[in-house]
């Protein structure tokens, strides 16, 4: 068995070590949400964090981890008689990315079910993990419906399996921690609600600091068990300070000062609903019993806002996260002292004081350059030329976004779970039945009922009985919505510099980046300028980078249309190789004009050609203004095979409307529904 890296020789990283001691002593403060950037120790610290959570008592031979003490009465490996039972290590399993629903919360056996009546069911890993950890790495890759279904669990205690009126419950009580690189997308706001903190972690700039993470790296590597045993001490201290904050817990008070301050914050960032106060609550109950006392104070308020607060608060997608620390210091002062209660049915407390404002921050708090609050200086600041060629102009700020048109891909596909194109997908509304291939998980029952009437009387069936046999049984064809890779293609050219026009063009470029991003698209981003296109985006999850790459975009020069088709065909095709499941969307903003390199028009009509030889569906947005109007941009569509769409039009509240949203026609690799 590998040796895991000690939890207390983990360099740095404060709030991450900070917010996982707090979920390991009251598991109800609802789990971590770990943000950052790779090679930040996030793995690292969640691995090492289950070897200082104490031994779980189990039933011997349960595969629930039933508490012997009070064993699930529910548990499908009972009912568990009373007596002793034997100890284990607290588990901490992990979610791989391309987890089955059936392996998350288990399997259940509908064919046997349906024949002989028999529940047979193999746990998933939301059983294994019961009463220990469950980290989810890249958590944010996840599928929607596996990441509900995970949180759903956390939330109630328990996983519910439901197929056909067969139904299975086993309690599942764990710590969830989740990890995730927000450059490759973010989490949907109700999700990211459901995580009871959150912490931003971040690679150190202190060249002695990143000396002591690479000594102690390479020590573990050359020697892990003799490394662990060098740190044994403190490990071992850290885990009485665990067992012991988790018996004095019960004892601590969370007085009505604590309460109005957590109020009054929570109120001053706009939070919605009420998890955020239940929450704060919590974590500040948690945090002084990790420090020792009985009492809620003003710094473990404070501090359990900078966990609990900077996912919850209301922010545009494109916005950085984190919290105002001088709002955050207002609210508290505003709304009093936590040690400042009103005189309840036991009086007044005469021995919590103290808590005024002494110490802003806990002992156990962050270091002052690792808080998960973040300044959003740098994101609104004027952009700088970059000087990179003659007629060059400096870039222009976006105008106000707007809620744009829904575009869309036609045919059926079956790529990941979204919310734009049709698609066959695992849940939806069901269109049709089909013969399993491989284990069936969504039974058609009329289907399965049709296919094995006829066959009743050979069978020798009697009674009102339907005898059933495995090749009767037929598969649920459902049909939802994916996701697509949206390609934004922008003109980037002296025909599109002036202001007022780039300001309109940068605006509805991040109002499709919005509709892209509540569709839960991947996107990237291609301009075109001078002589030479360029990839400005890679396809990406993260909307809110290609709207940064956006905003910083200069123009000037000619129109090299064709090189920025090409480009755009060329990145298409990487990426179809990448993920063949996932259809495209190419939208190509510009006026139509195609000036660079020679032949321009000619070039720019064969490159626009291969898209629709391809299949691609695509939109032109006509940026063409002004009393006289060419229409080059509705001639590229026609080459595209595509259609085109006025900035005007774009708008969904705009009285003219599309006609239909690209051309419906069958594409190699969209196969129609059966």
């Amino acid at each position: 068995m590998t040796t895991p890296f000690p939890f207390t020789a983990v360099v740095g990283q404060d709030d991450l070590r900070l917010a996982l001691l707090l979920n390991a002593v009251s598991p109800q403060v609802g789990g971590v949400l770990v943000r950052g950037e790779k090679g930040t120790a996030k793995s690292t610290a969640v691995r090492a964090l289950s070897a200082l959570l104490p031994e779980v008592p189990v039933v011997p031979g349960c595969r629930f981890s039933c508490d012997p003490g009070s064993p699930d009465p529910s548990c499908p490996d009972g009912p568990h008689g009373a007596g002793a039972g034997g100890t284990r290590p607290a588990r901490m399993v992990e979610l791989p990315v391309g987890a089955s629903e059936d392996r998350l919360v288990g399997a259940l056996d509908i064919e046997r079910a349906l024949s002989e009546g028999v529940k047979a069911f193999e746990p998933g890993l939301l059983a294994d993990a019961h009463r220990g950890i469950l980290y989810v790495d890249e958590v944010n890759l996840l599928h929607d419906h596996l990441v509900d279904l995970l949180l759903d669990a956390a939330a109630m205690g328990a996983s519910y399996v439901e197929r056909e009126g067969v139904s299975v419950r086993h309690a599942a009580r764990f710590l969830l921690v989740g990890t995730m690189n927000p450059e490759e997308g973010e989490l949907r706001p109700q999700l990211l609600d459901r995580f009871g903190l959150t912490v931003e972690v971040a690679a150190s700039r202190e060249p002695g600091q990143r000396v002591e993470v690479v000594r102690r790296r390479l020590a573990h590597d050359d020697d892990p068990a003799g490394f662990a045993a060098r740190w044994a001490d403190e490990e071992a201290a850290v885990r009485a300070r665990v067992v012991a904050a988790r018996a004095l817990l019960p004892r601590v008070r969370l007085g009505d000062g604590a309460l109005r301050q957590i109020a009054a914050t929570c109120a001053a960032f706009e939070v919605d609903g009420m998890r955020a106060d239940i929450v704060m609550a919590r974590t500040a109950t948690a945090l002084a019993a990790w420090a020792g006392r009985t009492d809620v104070l003003a710094e473990d308020v404070r501090q359990a806002a900078l966990l609990a607060l900077p996912h919850r608060r209301r922010r545009n997608p494109f916005d950085a996260p984190g919290l105002d620390e001088d709002k955050l210091d207002e609210a508290l002062e505003e709304s009093g002292d936590a040690s400042g209660d009103d005189p309840g049915p036991d009086g007044p407390d005469d021995g919590g004081g103290g808590g005024g404002g002494g110490g802003r921050s806990p002992s156990e708090g962050p270091d002052g350059g690792s808080t998960g609050a973040q300044t959003e200086a740098g994101r609104d600041g004027q952009p700088q030329p970059s000087g990179a060629g003659a007629g060059e102009q400096s870039a222009v700020r976006a105008a106000e976004p707007f809620r744009a048109k829904a575009l869309s891909v036609p045919g059926i596909g079956e790529g990941a779970a979204g919310r734009r194109s049709r698609a066959r997908t695992e849940h939806g509304r069901t269109t049709g039945a089909r013969r399993p291939r491989g284990a069936l998980t969504k039974l058609h029952l009329a289907a399965t009922v049709r296919a094995a009437a006829p066959h009743q009387r050979a069978r020798g069936r009697s009674g009102t009985g339907l005898v059933l046999r495995r090749e009767d049984l037929r598969q649920a064809v459902r049909e939802g919505r994916e996701s697509n890779l949206v390609l934004f293609v922008v003109d980037a050219s002296g025909s599109m510099a002036a202001r007022q026009r780039m300001r309109a063009v940068k605006g509805a470029v991040v109002s499709l980046l919005l509709d892209a991003y509540q569709r839960r698209d991947k996107v990237g981003l291609v301009t075109f300028r001078g002589s030479a296109a360029d990839v400005a985006l890679p396809p990406t999850s993260s909307v809110d980078a290609a709207a940064s790459r956006l905003e910083s975009l200069p123009t000037g020069g000619r129109t090299p249309l064709a090189a920025g088709l090409l480009r755009a065909h060329e990145v298409l095709r990487v990426e179809r190789l990448r993920d063949p499941a996932r259809r495209a969307l190419l939208v190509v903003v510009t006026d139509g004009r195609a000036t660079g390199g020679p032949e321009p028009v000619a070039l720019a009509a064969r490159a626009a050609r291969l898209f629709a030889a391809g299949g691609v569906a695509s939109v032109v947005v006509d940026c063409e203004s002004g009393p006289v109007r060419l229409g080059l941009a509705g001639q590229l569509a026609g080459e595209l095979g595509g259609t085109a769409v006025t900035l005007d039009a774009l708008r969904a509240d705009s009285i003219a409307g599309l006609v239909k949203d690209v051309r419906g026609r069958d594409v190699p690799g969209n196969r129609r529904a059966a």
